[in-house]
């Protein structure tokens, strides 16, 4: 168990590793220290070695998570799959509830979903007057058309219509989609990790297009290493000493 302050890690044999966001009194919002924990939690997860597998959920069915905690505005993007950390580990979702604005982003970006009969996915930045972008990947990944309605038309997308078009994989009674998700992974971590590592790296680098709004993100994670770096803040140190700085790397 993981001694994260909003973030369940758990190990559950195998290789697979369950991620649970533990702020149901929230809905689950995602604010920044969700999206931070999230963000380290992936990186250890493809640095371990023993790791195969990830399976992402949150706490209670009523809503796998209402979007960005507009009383603590998050970088969004720091959560991502493939945008604020890289894993060619495979990544399964599993949702219940509502799952709105970067949430439905955050579902969009894993592997595999799995979703309860209740889930209801839901993007209504047009109506707030707020969009981080990433969200036009969806274009990519379900119907043109279905797109378009969700995105610019805030309509929710129920389950079964989700799973008709594609966009997950399987429904569950609520309650039981981690299960289905875990289920899954086990099958998965049976396989070649090299060859998972390569088809997904094939479909996410050469095969899915990305928006602009990703590949800033991405671009903005590089500038972000820098900035946070041991070597950061030895060369800034250094400069205001007057001295030759002494780097390391890190």
């Amino acid at each position: 168990m993981s001694q994260y302050e909003s973030l369940l890690v758990e190990d559950k044999g195998d290789g697979v590793v369950l991620f649970t966001i533990n702020r149901p009194h929230k809905r689950n919002a995602l604010n920044a220290t969700v999206v931070r924990e999230l963000q380290d939690a992936f990186i250890r997860f493809d640095e371990d070695r023993s790791t195969r597998v990830a399976v992402l959920t949150s706490a209670g069915n009523e809503a796998f998570s209402a979007g960005a905690d507009l009383h603590e505005f998050p970088e969004l993007w720091r959560c991502i799959p493939t945008v604020g950390f890289q894993t060619d580990k495979p990544i399964i979702g599993a949702v219940s509830g509502w799952c709105v604005g970067g949430a439905l982003v955050l579902a969009m970006m894993t592997d595999l979903l799995v979703a309860s009969e209740s889930s209801k996915f839901y993007y209504p930045e047009a109506k707030v007057g707020f969009t981080g972008g990433i969200i036009s990947g969806l274009a990519a990944r379900i119907p043109h058309h279905v797109a378009m309605e969700v995105i610019l038309l805030c309509r929710t997308l129920e389950a079964r219509r989700a799973f008709d078009i594609g966009f997950v994989n399987e429904i569950t009674p609520v309650g039981e989609q981690v299960d289905a998700a875990l289920k899954m992974a086990h099958e998965l971590a049976k396989m070649s990790p090299m060859v998972l590592a390569t088809l997904k790296r094939f479909v996410n680098e050469e095969v899915l297009s990305k928006g602009p709004s990703e590949q800033m993100a991405r671009t903005m994670r590089q500038l972000k290493m820098i900035e946070e770096s041991a070597d950061y803040r030895e060369g800034m140190t250094a400069f205001k000493e007057k001295r030759q700085p002494v780097y390391t790397g890190n």
